[in-house]
């Protein structure tokens, strides 16, 4: 093999390998926005209409950071309070996925 196309195969694995967690950030914000925006609001402040009528909390604030995954994970999946439990609408992965970009949405606060 010639040196082109080494470094072109090892650029073609580079994407394939890349590519996933690109897709996976993308179906977590897609995910999000379908399931949880309308009540937590895009940025997770609680701030829309239905969130300030249920008085959801700010995914943001520290209180729910300061949860481990797990905690986040078994809230998202079995809901708590007026959340509806997504463990039938979701895959666990999905799950896990919607709690990292949770986590991704209080960096950006």
């Amino acid at each position: 093999m010639n040196l082109r196309t080494v470094l072109s195969a090892i650029l073609l694995l580079t994407a394939l390998v890349s590519t996933p967690p690109v897709r996976a950030a993308d179906d977590a914000a897609s995910l999000y926005k379908a399931k949880c925006a309308s009540c937590h609001a895009p940025d997770g402040s609680g701030s829309s209409p239905t969130g300030k009528a249920l008085k959801v909390p700010d995914l943001r604030a520290d209180e729910v950071q300061k949860k481990t995954d797990a905690e986040l994970i078994e809230i998202t999946a079995a809901g708590k309070g007026k959340m509806p439990a997504y463990k039938d609408k979701l895959t666990n992965a999905q799950i896990k996925d919607l709690v990292a970009y949770t986590r991704n949405l209080a960096k950006k606060k």
